[in-house]
């Protein structure tokens, strides 16, 4: 299973925002990361994520700690994941 880092692009199970794709910004403790969509493409805000709430896929952009969205989204255009990053996932309820 790919490892929660920069620029792992991650799949939102939770919240309004659950089955759309984000990437990790940077890496806040063990629990949290900072995450985007950017907000213009994916409808992800710059927000504080829990893990538990994110599932990494194996796709991978090339940033630095903290990027801009601006950033993202550059790096985002150059891997071609512009598309990809649009398409909404459908996440299935956890029965707890």
């Amino acid at each position: 299973m790919p490892a929660f880092e920069v620029g792992r692009i991650c799949v939102k199970t939770r919240g309004r925002e659950a089955g759309r794709k984000c990437v990790i910004v940077d890496i806040i403790n063990e629990n949290f990361v900072l995450v985007t969509g950017p907000k213009n493409i994916t409808g992800v805000k710059r927000r504080r994520a829990n893990v538990k709430h994110l599932i990494p896929t194996n796709l991978k952009i090339e940033i630095e700690k903290g990027a801009s969205d601006e950033a993202v989204e550059k790096a985002l255009e150059s891997a071609g994941l512009i598309d990809e990053m649009r398409q909404p996932v459908k996440v299935e309820p956890k029965i707890i």
